[in-house]
């Protein structure tokens, strides 16, 4: 399975989602990460992204009598480069989009069925701008975005840190005029 395939899947990506700033999480700890989702189908999305080195194991330790093992991301792998981007077709790219709005929509009610969620107090934003760009105001906005969001994507779990999920969306949605 190629990496398009290991991150084209919703539950695959959820998973890369939860692991990602330097975690090292069991299964059953992904589990409650991802409560909407069956643990059968998030062990079997884990083997998946293991088998295809997405994940790596970090360490195991006996548990009950099973093994219980502790993966954690592998970022080098965990990306799809400019090199796939531009082998996909429009329909690639129809998939990946609504791959990452099924996503969106599941991790979003996942949050607002957490007994204390607070939309109001936890700042969350939905908001859409249309915007008029040049090709250098353009470039200019994914410049100051890639910088301001890039030293952020570092920062590992810690006391004060709640996780947030930033996804940035971008197309023109006209043609040129």
């Amino acid at each position: 399975m190629n990496t398009l395939e290991l991150l084209g899947h919703p539950v695959r990506l959820r998973v890369v989602h939860a692991m990602r700033g330097g975690r090292a999480l069991t299964t059953t700890e992904l589990c409650g990460l991802i409560p909407d989702v069956s643990k059968a189908t998030v062990y079997r999305h884990v083997d998946l992204l293991a088998a295809g080195g997405v994940l790596e194991v970090a360490g195991e330790q006996r548990v009950r009598g099973a093994v219980e093992r502790r993966y954690r991301l592998r970022q080098d792998r965990a990306v799809i480069d400019a090199e796939l981007m531009r082998t996909l077709t429009p329909d690639d790219h129809r998939r990946g989009f609504a791959t990452a709005m099924a996503i969106l929509l599941a991790e979003f009610n996942a949050y607002l069925d957490r007994e204390h969620a607070d939309p109001i107090a936890d700042l969350v934003g939905y908001r859409q701008h249309a915007v008029w760009l040049s090709p250098e105001e353009l470039d200019e906005l994914i410049t100051g975005l890639r910088a301001a969001i890039a030293p952020k994507l570092a920062n590992e779990p810690g006391p004060g840190r709640s996780r947030y999920l930033l996804s940035p969306i971008l197309f023109p949605s006209e043609d040129a005029g």
